[in-house]
């Protein structure tokens, strides 16, 4: 297992229809390939961004029948490249709840996926500005943590929402994850808010890398995403960052000995203690 591994994390602002979202994302990962980076990820929601529930469904496929993931898989092959397509969104597959999959997938190298993970945590918020998300109505949670072993040690998978959950993060960590991936879409008040101190913050908790890349910009149907897709380092510090919220690729190079000198110096995994809840 190598030491150290060039990454690099796609910025998107992904179209409504699935032919637009791969012809936008496949000449930056392209861009990614070509510039050295034997990891990609991508954000969440890569093979299509559509708020209105009725347009959804009729470009909704199962994980088998998307084209957006079976282009990005041959891509994956073609270019040589570990991907992580960071969630699509697709059929759940359970009989009687026609609400979607929000689903990262793990593509190696030869074009196989080796990892899924349906996102945990869904998004059922009424903001300050007005803005109300019930992710709930058109998403089915998942039910497992995943983690998944690459050349380069085992990555966690999470997407979004779960960022709020240290919980999950802590467990990933303690199952032997050396990066953490948390591909997103988040708003523009809890971006400005929240982003950048809660990847620091999963980070620094875990002794992990954190992989964040993000959609970015002003959307078809609507909504305004963040972007300053980032990539930070087991210690806390931000090791790559983009700065607006336009598309584009990050690259950085991650030095896996960081994770075993964080853990060494604040050995806080190891420390648990079992406590009773307060009353």
């Amino acid at each position: 297992m190598t030491t150290s591994v060039p990454i690099a994390l796609i910025q998107t602002r992904t179209p409504a229809g699935p032919a637009a979202a791969f012809a936008h994302v496949e000449p930056m990962i392209r861009e990614a390939a070509a510039g050295g980076a034997k990891l990609v990820l991508t954000p969440e929601a890569t093979n299509f961004l559509i708020k209105d529930r009725g347009r959804r469904d009729a470009v909704l496929e199962t994980q088998d029948g998307d084209a957006v993931i079976g282009k990005l898989r041959d891509l994956a092959r073609e270019l040589g490249v570990w991907l992580l397509i960071g969630s699509a969104i697709v059929k759940s597959g359970h009989d009687g709840d026609d609400r979607a999959a929000n689903r990262s997938l793990l593509v190696d190298d030869q074009g196989g996926v080796v990892a899924t993970y349906d996102k945990l945590h869904v998004y059922d918020v009424d903001l300050p500005t007005g803005e109300r998300w019930r992710e709930s109505a058109a998403i089915r949670p998942g039910d497992s943590a995943v983690i998944a072993d690459t050349p380069w040690g085992r990555l966690g998978l999470t997407i979004c929402y779960d960022i709020r959950f240290p919980q999950l993060y802590r467990a990933l960590a303690k199952t032997g994850a050396v990066m953490i991936a948390v591909p997103a879409a988040f708003t523009v008040p809890t971006g400005e808010a929240h982003w950048e101190t809660l990847l620091r913050a999963r980070a620094i908790e875990t002794g992990c890398y954190v992989l964040a890349p993000a959609q970015a910009g002003e959307h078809e149907d609507g909504r305004r995403t963040w972007g300053r897709s980032m990539v930070v380092a087991p210690w806390g510090e931000v090791l790559a960052r983009l700065d607006d919220d336009e598309p584009g690729v990050l690259f950085a190079t991650l030095d896996l000995e960081a994770v075993a000198k964080a853990r060494a110096a604040v050995p806080q995994l190891t420390h648990d203690r079992d406590f009773a809840a307060p009353a």
